[in-house]
């Protein structure tokens, strides 16, 4: 491992593993091969510029998406007895974004909490999020990762026996060969007794999971055709957003959601920063996002396959989300 770059922000370390031209030459790959595709794709982390994030926090407050008041109704039930089982004296959390539910399972953590370490590919919601942090939590030992945890898993801090938290579900966006991958990372990663703690939307009747992602304000629409607009500005491109649907659907075989932006219209786009030109025929569709959705006894044999052993698992009453914690 290349020694990282290391800033400090209010006495905290953070090391910059990814940096502003890594995320660039990551964009530029991606779109060149996804566009260049059939169907044609797009990684969902490019939703997630500031506009992005302002409109995925309004979607999480539409009265049918559950997903986000039902993790954090669990972790509040539930945080005390998830600290109990993982033992852990660090929490690790991937795409720690504004660390807010976090909170609860740092203060369950209680005495045994040694530290924190917070791994977010943005550096400015992580600055600002580790500064409230040290308001409220001043002496608690933070060590944030400016990160891909596609890519770095191995080289983020370990001060102590962690508990590693993937929240909001977040494992869903991998398709099963990548979530293969990406369990198996996480895995050769952890120390043994170490304690991976996951957050998974379930599988469910299709009208609700449908309207949770085609909201009837809009606003995942606008979420989804966001990322148009992304690469109209990193990349030079020239999208016409509003020429583009939002789809969202229930694929019932791999048991996912997909949101789609269906063309309505034939065009050619033209990406001039990775000298691309794109045809889309009346009704194309290109795939934003796939999110899946879990059983019980499938996830925790696709952990085991990769040494990591479910001990626990919690739900909300009605079996819309869990929380699992698997040890190494």
């Amino acid at each position: 491992m290349t020694a990282p770059v290391r800033e400090c922000v209010d006495g905290a370390p953070i090391d910059i593993l990814l940096r502003p031209e890594d995320l660039r030459a990551a964009l530029l790959t991606d779109a060149r091969e996804g566009l260049g595709s059939t169907p044609k794709t797009l990684p969902p982390k490019y939703f997630y510029d500031a506009e992005g994030s302002r409109l995925f926090e309004q979607i999480t407050r539409q009265p049918k998406y559950y997903p986000t008041r039902t993790e954090h109704a669990i972790l509040s039930e539930y945080a005390e007895e998830i600290a109990q089982a993982a033992g852990a004296e660090v929490l690790l959390e991937l795409g720690s974004g504004s660390s807010e539910k976090t909170r609860l399972l740092l203060d369950a953590m209680g005495e045994r909490l040694d530290g924190y370490v917070p791994v977010d590919v943005s550096p400015d919601a992580l600055r600002e999020a580790i500064l409230r942090l040290r308001v409220d939590y001043p002496d608690l030992h933070v060590h944030g990762a400016v990160a891909d945890f596609d890519h770095h898993l191995g080289d983020l801090p370990a001060p102590g026996k962690r508990m590693v938290a993937l929240l909001g579900s977040t494992l869903g966006n991998y398709r099963p060969h990548e979530r293969a991958r990406f369990l198996g990372a996480i895995a050769s990663a952890m120390h043994p007794g170490e304690s991976l703690l996951l957050g998974l939307d379930l599988v469910k009747d299709p009208s609700r999971l449908v309207a949770a992602y085609d909201d009837a304000a809009g606003v995942t629409a606008a979420f989804n055709r966001n990322v148009l607009r992304v690469l109209n500005r990193e990349l030079g491109a020239d999208f016409a957003p509003d020429a583009f649907e939002h789809v969202a659907r229930w694929d019932s075989g791999g048991e996912w959601m997909e949101m789609r932006l269906r063309a309505t219209r034939p065009m050619k786009v033209r990406l001039p920063a990775i000298e691309l030109d794109v045809d889309f025929a009346d009704g194309e569709e290109l795939r934003t996002e796939t999110s899946a959705k879990f059983r019980r006894e499938p996830i925790t044999e696709e952990l085991s396959q990769h040494g990591l052993s479910v001990v626990k698992w919690w739900s909300d009453p009605a079996g819309d989300y869990a929380m699992l914690l698997a040890v190494k």
